[in-house]
């Protein structure tokens, strides 16, 4: 390619770039009100240049600071961003008028370049996307739900023995990955896992891996300026067209593959309980009439590793941090969980009311630190006014959990790990009345809240309680010399370092992981071979 034809081409899309600037700032404006505070901005290109390149939602708590206000409004060339940073302005909202709130930014790169369509937490608010909402809630409501707990304790007593049998803590995501993947392909397709390096889980986990990354809002200049999509992969600057490219196949594959397995194992006659054969079923049967009924079934499993995966991970290896640095927490539990669970048993969900401490560490770990910190903006697509501002149509609206949930006025000490703020020191009882349920904003908000968050919950609470009740979880030593000398032994200090994406997840770590006791890993084979069995 010549230089003219490039530089002609970069001079076009500059210019189509600059028309959709225009357009977004002159369409729609009805109300002379401010817009809400935020930084100053640059002509053109507005706040793009102030705009962090990861961790945007720490940024957008400072800048909620600096300019007194829990709404903020920034412009990336072009594009109206809202942040809402307290709980008070998600919920008038995205609760109260979640009719307007409830759209979804158009995510070029996500749904346009890397095939992500399908996945119905990245589509637009309308009727199709109800199809989908109302499917998921039939199976996965509180009551629904539990129908697929066996799933969740086969897996959970599997990562104890990979946990027993592999304890390096860089591991310890590895393994949890695997018990997340073998849960929602289980109940989700009704597909029994190969204890290990299983092609279903390795074929979903490279499929969704790229989605954490790009998913985030600003990850991709595509997404600020859509006209880019149509710049081809070899011009400079367009690798993400080639990745967008290789990342779809990669999607594609994800949820191709084990649905289309799903489907024999029901037509040669293979009962099992799952989502989607529970559905496949229906059609056959005649009991579900929608054309786009296998669609939507095939839609929603892809989307539920998704939202299940990495979520699940996250959270757990947080809580394994927050025992790390808090070891008396870890007695505590443990000492619960001896008092309740009987001998030569391991938890169960039935335990989950006799052991109110091991609800709050995972409460905490949800609001220490949260899994999804902005989760997947909101669209505002018709112009609002709140609190005597002006919220532009086309608007993407983003609620930001971190500092929700890190609010000094709703959370003493919010950057402690403090399970104890969310129990009665007097009945030992779970009490909401001392510090605020996280609920409120560690599973996003209005019509878009996650569906499967009573599911999600659960796993989470077995596999902590598991994880406790069987290991001692410790800082790694370090022999140095001190001042004078003389060797000592001393804690290998944790970093806390988080990969910034749609879903964080804590970096590797050193820690030491030992079975409590002789009879504890005993137990957990004994479990394992019947579980095997």
């Amino acid at each position: 390619m010549s230089t003219y034809t490039a530089y002609h081409l970069l001079g076009c899309i500059l210019v189509l770039a600059t028309v959709q600037f225009v357009v977004k700032k002159t369409n729609g404006r009805k109300s002379k009100l401010p817009l809400p505070h935020g930084p100053k901005g640059l002509p053109l290109i507005g706040n793009l240049h102030q705009m962090p390149s990861g961790f945007a939602w720490r940024q957008y708590r400072e800048w909620s600071k600096e300019f007194d206000s829990d709404i903020l409004y920034i412009d990336v060339a072009g594009t109206n961003i809202v942040v809402l940073n307290s709980t008070e302005a998600a919920n008038d909202l995205l609760e109260v008028r979640s009719s307007l709130y409830s759209g979804r930014p158009r995510f070029p790169m996500v749904n346009e370049l890397m095939g992500w369509e399908f996945n119905w937490g990245f589509m637009d608010y309308g009727n199709f996307w109800r199809k989908h909402r109302k499917l998921m809630h039939h199976s996965f409501h509180p009551t629904a739900a539990k129908q697929f707990r066996p799933y969740i304790t086969k897996a959970t007593r599997r990562v104890l023995k990979r946990f027993l049998d592999n304890p390096h803590p860089h591991q310890i995501m590895l393994h949890l990955r695997y018990m997340a993947g073998e849960t929602i392909m289980s109940l989700s397709y009704g597909i029994d896992i190969q204890p290990k390096d299983d092609p279903y889980i390795q074929t979903s986990t490279e499929g969704v891996h790229p989605l954490m990354a790009a998913g985030v809002p600003g990850a991709f200049l595509v997404d600020t300026l859509p006209v880019l999509k149509y710049v081809p992969s070899w011009f400079p600057g367009a690798s993400f067209k080639t990745k967008a490219r290789h990342w779809k196949v990669l999607a594609r594959t994800m949820i191709e593959m084990p649905f289309a397995a799903s489907k024999e194992f029901m037509e040669g006659g293979k009962e099992s309980v799952s989502f989607v054969v529970e559905n496949l079923r229906k059609i056959e049967a005649g009991l579900e009439n929608d054309p786009e009924h296998e669609v939507i079934t095939k839609n929603v499993a892809g989307t539920l590793y998704t939202a299940g995966s990495d979520t699940t991970v996250s959270a757990i290896t947080s809580c394994i941090l927050g025992f790390l640095e808090n070891p008396d927490i870890l007695k505590k539990a443990q000492a619960d969980l001896d008092r309740v669970v009987k001998p030569g048993q391991l938890p169960e969900f039935d335990d989950e009311s006799s052991l109110p401490y091991i609800t709050a560490i995972v409460k905490e770990t949800l609001r220490w630190r949260e899994v999804a910190p902005i989760a997947v903006p909101h669209f505002l697509k018709t112009e609002d006014e709140y609190r005597g501002y002006r919220l532009p149509a086309n608007t993407v609206v983003v609620g930001n959990s971190y500092a929700m949930l890190h609010d000094e006025n709703v959370y003493t000490d919010p950057f402690k790990f403090k399970p104890d703020r969310f129990i009665d020191p007097e009945t030992g009882e779970l009490d909401f009345t001392r510090a605020r349920d996280p609920d409120h904003a560690c599973w996003g908000f209005g019509r878009r809240i996650c569906p499967g968050r009573h599911m999600a919950f659960s796993a989470v609470w077995l596999a902590v309680a598991s994880l406790v009740y069987c290991f001692d979880f410790k800082k790694s030593k370090v022999r140095v010399k001190d001042d004078d000398g003389k060797e000592e032994e001393r804690d290998v200090e944790l970093s806390h370092e988080y990969t910034p994406a749609l879903v964080q997840m804590p970096k590797p770590f050193e820690c030491v992981i030992k079975p409590r006791s002789k009879e504890k890993e005993d137990l957990i084979r004994y479990v394992s071979q019947n579980e095997d069995s």
